[in-house]
């Protein structure tokens, strides 16, 4: 498959807000792989289909640390149906926003309604870290970035910072 380039801060795209993907056929199952490819070369943990400039509700996760075999998942169409009163803090990061990481609170457990790729419904109760993952991927289907859960200060700062550095690389360019 192939690896595409990663939609970054501070392009517009990002806060698109993504449409249903429809049927599973083939050209979805070749866009889940070449996301899940440039998801490992970034590398990263989880991926939308936005964040390659395609808004499809499309999103793949692999929690699998570097050591251990790879554990691919795809969630086609996936929206949250429930999730809990109880929150948890987790750091978060995004191959958007690169090499900035900050505590974001959100639920700690959800239930994510989704087709496979064989487009059989799913429902997956999630907890820890791939309930972290799953709202932040669903979030950019809905063109929510996790800045969005951060101070209105924290958040400007970081956008700030990205326009600056897109304005010096087009000047470069």
């Amino acid at each position: 498959m192939a690896v595409r380039p990663i939609v970054k801060l501070p392009e517009a795209k990002l806060r698109l807000k993504s449409e249903p993907v429809g049927p599973v056929t083939e050209e979805v199952r070749r866009l889940s792989a070449d996301m899940l490819d440039t998801m490992y070369d970034a590398p990263g943990i989880g991926l939308a289909a936005i964040q390659i400039g395609v808004p499809k509700r499309l999103v793949v996760i692999d929690l699998a640390r570097s050591d251990e075999e790879r554990q691919p998942m795809v969630f086609v169409d996936p929206e949250i149906v429930w999730s809990s009163d109880e929150k948890r803090v987790h750091e978060e990061g995004c191959l958007s926003i690169p090499e900035f990481y900050e505590e974001v609170e959100r639920p700690d457990r959800v239930t994510v309604r989704f087709r496979d790729l064989d487009g059989e419904m799913r429902e997956l109760e999630a907890d820890g870290m791939l309930a972290t993952c799953l709202q932040h991927e669903i979030d950019h289907l809905n063109g929510v970035l996790f800045i969005d859960h951060l101070s209105r200060l924290k958040r400007s700062r970081v956008i700030k910072k990205f326009e600056k550095a897109a304005r010096r690389e087009s000047e470069d360019a």
